[in-house]
C-alpha cells in the first residue's frame, strides 16, 4: 500500500477511546434533542408547494431576489435560474388560506421591485414528490439495508465488529440530521441522497479498518487488542488521509461554490465525511473493543484431520 506517512510505532488511538465514546454519545443526544424539539425543515419534495416562473428583461442575481422576497415577507422560497439567467423559478411552501394565484401575484410584485418589466410566465401547484407510502417504503428499505449490512459484517468479520459498524452508521446519520434540525436547513431529496451516500462512505471506511484488523490479529502474535487496533488504524492512516482528504476538498468546493440548489447535499456530505472518518476510529473500533473483541475471535476454526488421534498413539 502506498504510504504518505511513516510511523516507527503505532499511534495510540485507543488511549482516547473512552473520551471519544463519551463525546460521540453527547453529540448524538444533542442531535436527537434538536430532532425531536425542532424537527426537520421538510423541502417541497416532501411537502409539495407552488412553482412560480418569473421572466426578467435583464439578468437577475438570485441573492438580490432572495433579499427582496425576504423584505416582502415572502419566506421559505427556493430560487433557481430556469433556462436562462433572465428567468427565475421560485418554489414556495403551501400556506393555509393562501391561494396559488395570490402567491404568484406577491412574487411578481416583489420581482417588479428589481425589474419593472418582469412578467409572470406560469404559476402552478406541485404535489409532493415523496408521498407517505413512498416515504414509508424508503424507511423500510433503509432499515433492511442496515440489517443486511449487519449480517454481512458479522459473517465476514465478527459480530462485535458488526455491532460497532452499525453504531457508527447510526452515529453519522443522527449527527447529520441533528445539524439540519438545529440550523433548519431544508431537507429535500438531494439531502436524502447525501445521507444514503455517506452511509456507504462511512461503511467503506470502517470495512477497510476492520479488514486490516483481522489481518493483523492473524499475523501479529504479540500485543493485546488495543495494540492491534492502534496498529491497524496507523497502517491504514495514509489511505484514510488520501481518500477522506480528497473527498472533503471536493464536497467543500461544492459547499462554497455549488450554489443554493446543492447546498443541502454539500452540507450533509461535509458533515458525513468528517464524522464518517472520525467514527471509524472512535465509534466502530472503540465499540468493538469495549464489546470484547479478541484475537481468538478472528482466527479460523481448527479442523482436526481424520486419523490424527490414531497417529499420536502409535509406538
Amino acid at each position: 500500500m502506498f504510504q504518505i506517512l511513516h510511523f516507527e510505532k503505532p499511534i495510540p488511538f485507543m488511549r482516547y477511546a473512552k473520551p471519544g465514546v463519551v463525546f460521540s454519545t453527547l453529540l448524538m443526544l444533542i442531535a436527537l434533542f434538536f430532532l425531536f424539539d425542532r424537527g426537520l425543515n421538510w423541502g417541497l419534495d416532501f411537502t409539495g408547494g407552488t412553482t412560480i416562473e418569473v421572466g426578467f428583461q435583464q439578468s437577475v442575481d438570485l441573492d438580490e431576489m432572495h433579499k427582496v422576497l425576504d423584505e416582502q415577507k415572502i419566506e421559505g422560497a427556493t430560487l433557481q435560474h430556469f433556462g436562462s439567467i433572465r428567468d427565475v423559478l421560485v418554489r414556495l411552501t403551501p400556506k393555509e388560506g393562501v391561494k396559488v394565484e395570490q402567491q404568484g401575484n406577491e412574487v411578481l410584485a416583489a420581482a417588479k421591485l428589481i425589474d419593472p418589466a418582469a412578467v409572470l410566465k406560469r404559476v402552478e401547484f406541485v404535489g409532493p414528490s415523496v408521498g407517505d407510502e413512498l416515504a414509508t417504503d424508503g424507511a423500510l428499505a433503509m432499515l433492511a439495508s442496515i440489517i443486511c449490512i449487519l449480517i454481512y459484517v458479522a459473517v465476514r468479520f465478527e459480530w462485535r465488529l458488526a455491532v460497532g459498524g452499525i453504531i457508527s452508521l447510526v452515529h453519522d446519520v443522527v449527527i447529520t440530521l441533528g445539524v439540519f434540525a438545529y440550523f433548519q436547513y431544508e431537507f429535500d431529496l438531494t439531502v436524502l441522497a447525501a445521507l444514503m451516500t455517506l452511509v456507504g462512505y462511512s461503511l467503506n471506511d470502517t470495512i477497510v479498518v476492520f479488514d486490516r484488523l483481522r489481518e493483523n490479529f492473524r499475523k501479529v502474535r504479540k500485543g493485546d487488542t488495543d495494540y492491534i487496533l492502534d496498529l491497524s488504524m496507523t497502517e491504514t492512516l495514509s489511505r484514510t488521509i488520501i481518500t477522506s482528504g480528497l473527498t472533503f476538498v471536493v464536497v467543500l468546493a461544492l459547499l462554497l461554490k455549488g450554489g443554493p440548489l446543492i447546498h443541502g447535499f454539500a452540507v450533509a456530505m461535509v458533515i458525513g465525511v468528517a464524522f464518517g472518518t472520525y467514527s471509524s476510529i472512535y465509534v466502530a473500533s472503540a465499540c468493538a473493543m469495549f464489546l470484547g473483541v479478541k484475537r481468538e475471535h478472528m482466527l479460523p476454526a481448527q479442523v482436526e484431520k481424520e486419523g490424527e488421534d490414531q497417529q499420536e498413539i502409535l509406538p
